[in-house]
């Protein structure tokens, strides 16, 4: 299965919920607080997907300590990292959202007891969740790629939860723990671990962009 990829514009993702946006120093220091997270739209491409596998063989090897409490959602829908990041973004601030009842609340209420793999699944099932994304797919500043083509940037959400710094990224095999952190310092801790694991990759790239979630109490 296919989607239309979103363009990184926060009147598009505004549609889900209402984000305000920024990367330098000057946008960090006017983001509103609280911030319940951070999601980066970056440079896809074979660099990182070798990455992505080293870092997978690194941590089974080793382990990692992951909360019971993250919600967690596997991507198997071509192009939908957008959502997905939306979905991570919201599903692990419920404690600080109030969701009114709509179509994220109810996808998110009857995932809450699955697994990932069987999240994922169902996403790929939910017909308002796929015909709202479609909707607003196509509500950007720029054209609409085809569906079936593969953009080089990929979107994925941090959190901050017990503590903890995670990167939710439903095309890896599990959320990442990046260690600690707390809701004050989430989106400079996320900025940082940005710079020197995604931004020195590709120093060359301009093709970065953060999304902020903050100060937000009810969503749709």
């Amino acid at each position: 299965m296919s989607w239309i990829p979103l363009e990184s514009n926060p009147a598009v993702s505004n549609t889900y919920v209402y984000i305000k946006f920024g990367f330098g120093p000057d946008e960090l220091a006017i983001v509103p607080r609280p911030v319940a997270s951070v999601i980066l739209l970056f440079p896809y491409n074979d660099a990182y997907e070798k990455r992505k596998n080293e870092e997978e063989l690194k941590l089974k090897d080793k382990g990692q300590q992951v909360s019971d409490d993250i919600y967690f959602v596997k991507q198997y829908i071509h192009n939908a990292c957008g959502t997905m990041a939306l979905i991570h973004s919201v599903a692990n601030n419920r404690d600080k959202i109030k969701l009114n009842d709509g179509i994220l609340k109810r996808f998110l209420d009857e995932g809450k007891n699955m697994s990932p793999s069987d999240r994922g699944e169902m996403l790929t099932k939910a017909v308002d969740m796929i015909n709202t994304h479609k909707e607003i797919a196509v509500e950007g500043q720029t054209a609409a790629p085809n569906p079936e083509d593969v953009p080089p940037y990929h979107f994925i959400a941090f959190v901050c939860k017990d503590g903890c710094l995670y990167e939710l990224d439903g095309g890896k095999f599990d959320p990442i723990n990046h260690g600690p952190t707390t809701p004050d310092s989430l989106l400079e801790d996320t900025v940082n671990l940005i710079q020197e694991k995604f931004v020195v990759q590709d120093p060359d790239s301009i093709y970065f962009t953060l999304l902020a979630l903050s100060n937000v109490c009810d969503a749709y």
